[in-house]
């Protein structure tokens, strides 16, 4: 369903994009030559942005993508972080489980409903099961609980860390795509010249800035895929460390109950 999502989203990304380049940029009223939009009217830069070549759709449609997935990152990560403040459910948390009131404490979590909670809901009700079971020695009634701990922590790390693969992605090639848009739109700038066989300084500095829009492009793709990525590997690692010092708080309380 992921995938499908994320395709379904990239695909979106590249229309919409396609459609902005080839009926907003290539308006033929951006254009003194309609038919060939190859001379965009004086001071017109979204006529001059499209004569940058395809390579303007794509980077559009990266950084389309890119401030997709920046939003469904930050929707996803509060929502993973539960409802309220994160330190107060904790404390509440671990004090009911000090007084053993295993049922308030696993309250507390439906209340939250975040990844933490989940992932101390399923090592509450587990202990709660097994804490006055004679079958299972003190050993392995922490091994128990570490286990649905280990269990509940893989299923919601990789909700945390969804998506954030793609940002990095765009970051890298996003630049790599508005430098290969510089040379391509360079090359076809000299090209017309050597065929000409003179030297227009004016039509030089045209191609030259046409070029570089698609480096500007690039660049600001990457800026916002870089800052995005760092800032939510930032807000992830913080709450995953979090959750390892619950872990550890829970994981004491028990261990100090099963050897009453």
């Amino acid at each position: 369903m992921k995938n499908i999502f994320n395709i379904l989203v990239i695909t979106l990304a590249m229309a919409i994009a396609f459609s902005i380049y080839l009926f907003y940029f290539g308006d033929p009223n951006n254009f003194e030559d309609p038919a060939t939009k190859r001379k965009p009217k004086s001071g017109n830069i979204v006529g001059m942005i499209y004569t940058g070549g395809p390579i303007v759709g794509i980077l559009i449609g990266l950084i389309i993508i890119v401030v997709t997935f920046t939003f469904e990152r930050y929707f996803s990560i509060n929502k993973a972080k539960g409802k309220g403040n994160t330190a107060v459910y904790l404390k509440r948390v671990l004090e009911h489980l000090q007084n053993g009131a295993y049922d308030d404490a696993l309250r507390e979590c439906e209340q939250q409903r975040g990844s933490l909670a989940n992932i101390l809901r399923a090592a509450i009700e587990r202990f709660k099961t097994i804490e006055n079971d004679e079958n299972y020695a003190v050993e392995k009634k922490l091994a128990e609980v570490q286990r649905a701990i280990d269990e509940a922590t893989n299923l919601e790390t990789p909700l945390l860390e969804k998506n954030l693969v793609i940002l990095s992605t765009i970051a890298s090639i996003s630049t790599l795509f508005g430098l290969l848009g510089t040379t391509i739109g360079m090359i076809r700038a000299f090209a017309a010249f050597g065929e000409s066989g003179t030297v227009d300084a004016t039509q030089l500095a045209i191609g030259i800035s046409e070029a570089l829009y698609n480096t500007a492009g690039g660049l600001f793709g990457a800026i916002v895929g870089i800052v995005s990525y760092n800032f939510f590997t930032t807000k992830v690692d913080d709450y995953v460390y979090m959750i390892d010092e619950a872990i550890l708080g829970i994981t004491q309380i028990f261990t100090i109950r099963t050897k009453k």
